[in-house]
Formats: C-alpha cells, structure tokens, sequence
C-alpha cells in the first residue's frame, strides 16, 4: 500500500486530461465561483474502493461540481457520461489493499471555500498535484 501524502489530497470535480493548463485557468476564471458560499462538504461513511485505490467517498461538493462542468465541458478530455460522484484517495495498491483497511468508519466534515485548478505528474514515488489556480467562493453579495 502506498499512502498519499495529506498534502496531496484533494476531491477531483473533474478531469480534464491533457487540456491546456491558460485555457483551463481563463474558462475557470470566468466562471462566477464568487457567486458561491463555501460548502460544508462530508467523508464518510467508511472506507471503500475505487479501482486499485482506497478511498473514502465524500458529499456535498455535487454543486461546484457543476459549476466545472459548465465552465470547462469544452475543455480537455469529454466529460464522463454519468453522476458526479466525489471521493478522497487515501492511498494506492498493486494486489490487494491491507486487510481490514476496507469499510473502516470515517465521519467528518470540513468547509470548502475554495476551488483549486491542479496539474498531475507522476513521479517514481507517486502522482504529485502541483496549483495552478485558485478560485474563491463568496457566496454572493457581501461575501
């Protein structure tokens, strides 16, 4: 099992591919994130798998989600043809994940106040996500 890093986590609203890194920025730019309060957003309910990673799923980002979509659908790899579904990688495995690590309850919850754009390289050691961008949410008038 290798474990990512906490600095790597992160909650992926959508991937994009090989899209130019300026013409993702500039669509999300424009985008009106401001428009947005943060989001209470919730892991959990317990550990799980996602092809050869371990992950916890999370819930309550479905609308900046959306907001991707909208601003970068033109963008990069097409969308997938099926519902947002949010999850948090914790870690990654070649056979099988460690025994008893699947199912383990997690709740708890965090506000987002912030989109981030990320690119990812894959080194010997694992993907690293370095920032490109970030985008506040204001959640309207007055912030």
């Amino acid at each position: 099992m290798r474990w990512l890093d906490r600095s790597q986590w992160h909650v992926t609203l959508r991937f994009l591919g090989d899209a130019d890194p300026d013409e993702v920025a500039t669509s999300l730019a424009a985008a009106p994130w401001a428009d947005l309060a943060p989001v209470h957003v919730t892991l959990g309910p317990a550990t799980g798998l996602l092809g050869g990673a371990m992950m916890v799923p999370v819930a309550g980002c479905e609308g900046l989600a959306d907001r991707m979509l909208a601003a970068t659908r033109h963008l990069g790899q097409p969308p997938e043809d099926r519902p947002f579904v949010g999850h948090l990688t914790l870690g990654r495995f070649r056979d099988e994940p460690p025994p008893g690590s699947i199912g383990l309850p997690v709740s708890t919850s965090f506000r987002v106040d912030e989109v981030v754009l990320t690119a990812s390289r894959t080194l010997p050691e694992g993907a690293v996500h370095d920032v490109m961008a970030r985008f506040p949410l204001g959640g309207g008038p007055g912030g």
